[in-house]
């Protein structure tokens, strides 16, 4: 199990992973899921106390940052990540959330490709015959590859990230809105290059830029069944996407994540609180925006 640790901004080495999705077990340092500072609502009822959340790629980054601290507010948890390839982040993180909540929260991971629209219905089905509906989804998993030119960007690779970061999203909140109720939400994890772009990362760059007009036009499709749908931007965070797509000499400390006024890569559990924020009621009147947990960086909104 990882560390529970506080130091927001670690040493990153030189280091570089060759298979996509990325591992979180062998980076150096290790994401920082978790931090003690964080309490959950715990006065009358938690914050998300009943209520069902489906996270894509949840086993590890973000989004084992988000289940944990799902779990702990009191959600049944159901998280997504891609089988065979994330089995051992998938069971350090039911590992990390059972010791979290002492074993009280409930957790199921389900493998899948959810680039594909039949992988997506299979799991919102297993999902809904283990808890008996969904209240927030998490849109949260996304591969991209480092090219520093257009013309490298293979019709494979495009097809790829799109299916992976926008088509899986579409996909999932189809099937997820046939059993959704007035009260649910969604929370779509786009970029900070969604605002100001990436030379080197220009099919993720359309993607996450595609994510945000999903979110906006999407809130405004389900509004008035009582259904929020709200964002996440992210900057420079570190997460087993940084050297699953980057040169080593890119990833280390000085070279990366330093291009934000507060000059370090973020860990993900300064970035999973938002959503927690966005999936409660204290978001109730809060759709079709997206938050910008990214160092200091000022985008247009």
């Amino acid at each position: 199990m990882s560390s529970v640790v506080e130091n927001p901004g670690p040493q990153i080495p030189a280091q570089v992973q060759r298979q996509h999705p990325g591992l979180e077990h062998p980076m150096q340092p290790r994401p920082q899921f978790f931090s003690t500072a964080y309490k959950p609502a715990v006065t009358i009822a938690s914050k998300l106390d009943g209520r069902v959340a489906l996270i894509t790629g949840g086993d590890s980054g973000i989004g084992r940052s988000i289940a944990c601290l799902y779990a702990l507010e009191g959600a049944d948890v159901a998280i997504v990540y891609k089988g065979q390839i994330e089995e051992e982040d998938k069971e350090e993180t039911l590992q990390v959330i059972h010791k979290l909540t002492n074993g009280k929260a409930k957790v199921i991971a389900c493998p899948a490709d959810i680039g594909f629209d039949d992988q997506c219905k299979c799991v919102v089905d297993s999902v809904v015959r283990k808890f008996g509906r969904i209240d927030i989804l998490v849109n949260n998993a996304a591969e991209q590859f480092y090219k520093e030119s257009i013309v490298e960007i293979t019709p494979e690779q495009l097809e790829r990230t799109f299916r992976s970061n926008i088509f899986s999203q579409f996909f999932l909140t189809r099937h997820c809105l046939r059993h959704m109720k007035k009260g649910s939400c969604i929370i779509n994890t786009t970029s900070i290059v969604a605002y100001r772009g990436e030379a080197g990362l220009l099919d993720y760059c359309s993607t996450k830029g595609a994510i945000v007009s999903f979110t906006r036009g999407l809130a405004l499709q389900l509004v008035k069944r009582g259904i929020r749908v709200n964002g996440v931007a992210p900057g420079p965070i570190w997460t087993p996407l940084i050297p699953a797509s980057f040169p080593a000499d890119k990833v280390e400390k000085g070279k990366w994540g330093e291009n934000v006024p507060m000059k370090r890569p973020g860990q993900p559990f300064e970035v999973a609180t938002s959503y927690v924020f966005l999936a409660s009621q204290d978001a109730s009147y809060i759709t079709g925006q997206v938050l910008h947990p990214n160092g200091g960086a000022i985008v247009n909104a």
